[in-house]
């Protein structure tokens, strides 16, 4: 049996006990340093610890005996999480969308014993699996369009948003830089810029570049695609509030304060979808060709447990690279890549069904 050491008991968090404690491949232990978070966490055959995992000393004794960690804490924890699962030599996971702290987990992945699957999820995470697994079936790539939005299903507010996932995330994907290839070249671009419109099943919605949705796909089609980017989606009007927010009245200058407007004023929701759309096109058979994935996933019952849209998309995405590595389709040891991992594969993982 597996042995788990997941970190953070948040919404993701509890979704990821939930889809892995049934298994029965999985011995769990959850740390959180909020022990109301930890009794949300209802299982008997999950052991839970009140643990503050900012100290150095708590985090190592915590992985005594452990062979995997999953961390679903706050982005700015995960590489000091990352570093002690090298030295322990354990495998390791996170779901993070900060491009700086990927960076470093990549290179502490370099040489590690452990399996090191940063960037899993829904975007980065999924989206550049199934970007890549699209991209492959072209004899010469002209475009990788990615677009992903968690929404409200009932929008009712200036912004037509709610919180639906992490609010220090969500700032980091309006305010920090957002990486892009463009005529072949890799850049960085501007954070709600870009803006575009489109239609699915009848709804018309917005999309404008955010930033850490494209994970590695730059290094990976780098010299081999002339146009690769990420935009979020939303509903219209959204992005014109948030440059309000974030440029006019400069809110993106001060984020903690920018996370607490968010907080007191949105509320959050159970109540949302997640929409995912890519479009590639390119030569293929001597002919210009375009391939699209369009899904969405709903808010759902998974053990008696109303779950989100954005945890069952962010949990079960990350459970099926968790189940991958304990069946050894994933390369023991150093980094890999969400796009190492075949469409074909992930979705007949009982945790990828639900991208099915």
């Amino acid at each position: 049996m597996e042995k788990l050491l997941l970190l953070g008991a948040g919404k993701i968090g509890a979704a990821i006990v939930d889809l892995l404690g049934d298994s029965g491949d999985y011995r769990i232990t959850v740390a959180d340093r909020d022990a109301a978070m930890l009794d949300h966490i209802k299982r008997d055959d999950v052991s839970c610890d009140t643990a503050d995992i900012s100290d150095s000393e708590v985090l190592h004794t915590l992985m005594d005996g452990q062979n995997t960690v999953v961390s679903a804490l706050p982005y700015n924890l995960n590489v000091s999480v990352a570093e002690a699962a090298r030295a322990r030599e354990l495998n390791y996971f996170d779901m993070t969308e900060d491009v700086e702290s990927a960076h470093v987990i990549r290179s502490l992945a370099n040489g590690a014993a452990g399996s090191f699957v940063p960037q899993c999820g829904l975007a980065p995470g999924f989206i550049s699996l199934v970007a890549y697994d699209l991209a492959k079936r072209f004899d010469d790539l002209h475009t990788v369009r990615m677009r992903v939005g968690a929404l409200p299903l009932y929008p009712t507010n200036a912004l037509n948003y709610n919180l639906t996932w992490s609010t220090d995330g969500l700032i980091n994907e309006y305010c920090n830089l957002c990486e892009a290839i463009h005529d072949g070249e890799r850049r960085e671009v501007l954070p709600l810029q870009g803006m575009e419109q489109f239609s699915l099943d009848g709804i018309t919605y917005e999309a404008f570049n955010t930033s850490g949705g494209l994970g590695t796909l730059c290094d990976t089609l780098e010299g081999n695609v002339r146009e690769l980017n990420y935009k979020t989606v939303r509903y219209p009007g959204h992005c014109d509030q948030i440059k309000m927010l974030v440029n006019d009245l400069r809110l993106g200058e001060r984020r903690e304060l920018f996370r607490d407007v968010l907080e007191y004023g949105v509320p959050i929701t159970l109540q949302d979808v997640v929409l995912i759309f890519v479009t590639v096109i390119g030569m293929h058979e001597g002919r210009l060709s375009q391939e699209s994935y369009a899904h969405k996933i709903y808010a759902q019952e998974i053990n008696d447990r109303t779950l989100s849209a954005i945890q069952v998309a962010t949990a079960s995405a990350t459970c099926a690279m968790v189940d991958l590595l304990r069946e050894g389709r994933l390369p023991r040891g150093g980094f890999i890549r969400q796009e190492d991992v075949t469409l074909e594969e992930f979705q007949n993982n009982r945790y990828g069904r639900y991208y099915v």
